[in-house]
């Protein structure tokens, strides 16, 4: 198995190992996942990139390509930012068991690539404590699973965002609610540029229903959104992670 030389790091030292899925809001030149695991103390894997989709990371779990069996060994919380917005919750075609999805992935159900993931990750979690190299062999549990789920940078993608609140819920994951907490809402406009506040911090466009919402976020750790994001995430974090 071949892993992205960016995004990997040593466990030495670090408190926690956090591993990131996702695609352009998440991928490693935005700097939010980065400047929140620097604050965690945590690894930082992230196996984001740019124009994936949730299908995407299913297929990688299925190539074992998402992550090694070292580093699941290590890792302490899946974090998914697949945040297009779909219907990630729609329960009409899930499958009872993730084995029993075909395969590969294509675009056509956002849901049931989510359910193949997350099942998927629980079961390998469990089966670790029959693994006699782990070091949750014996443990009854097997490993202790920490999904957490992200929304859309902002309010911006209804569906999206809407649907994996449901999800987080039907899970019991927590949730990155950024479109919250990001500091404007797309239901008032600016008051100077009549538009969408999320204009002023994006580096490019898009119309949903008729509407110009601001796309991708300016990237770099320097950047504001970037750095509001980080505070947002970390803040989660503090919540989940175990202590140590």
């Amino acid at each position: 198995m071949s892993f992205p030389v960016q995004g990997q790091e040593s466990v030495a030292g670090r408190k926690y190992t956090l591993l990131l899925t996702g695609a352009s809001f998440a991928s490693p030149e935005n700097g939010w996942f980065e400047l929140g695991c620097e604050k965690l103390d945590a690894v930082c894997l992230n196996r984001a990139v740019g124009g994936e989709a949730i299908a995407n990371t299913a297929n990688r779990m299925a190539e074992g390509t998402l992550y090694s069996l070292e580093e699941f060994e290590d890792i302490d919380v899946l974090v998914i930012m697949q945040v297009h917005d779909k219907d990630v919750f729609d329960e009409s075609s899930l499958k009872e068991e993730y084995t029993d999805y075909a395969l590969p992935f294509d675009r056509s159900n956002y849901a049931a690539a989510y359910d193949y993931v997350i099942k998927r990750y629980i079961t390998e979690c469990y089966n670790l404590q029959f693994n006699e190299h782990s070091k949750y062999f014996g443990n009854k549990m097997g490993k202790p699973v920490n999904i957490v789920l992200c929304t859309h940078w902002h309010d911006g993608r209804a569906l999206l965002n809407s649907s994996i609140r449901k999800l987080a819920v039907k899970w019991g994951f927590p949730l990155v609610e950024f479109d919250k907490q990001i500091g404007f809402s797309k239901d008032v406009l600016h008051p100077v540029t009549k538009k969408q506040h999320s204009l002023i911090y994006a580096q490019d466009s898009q119309v949903t229903n008729g509407v110009t919402y601001g796309w991708h976020p300016q990237r770099g750790k320097d950047k504001y959104i970037q750095q509001r994001m980080a505070s947002v995430f970390i803040d989660v974090m503090e919540k989940v992670l175990p202590l140590r």
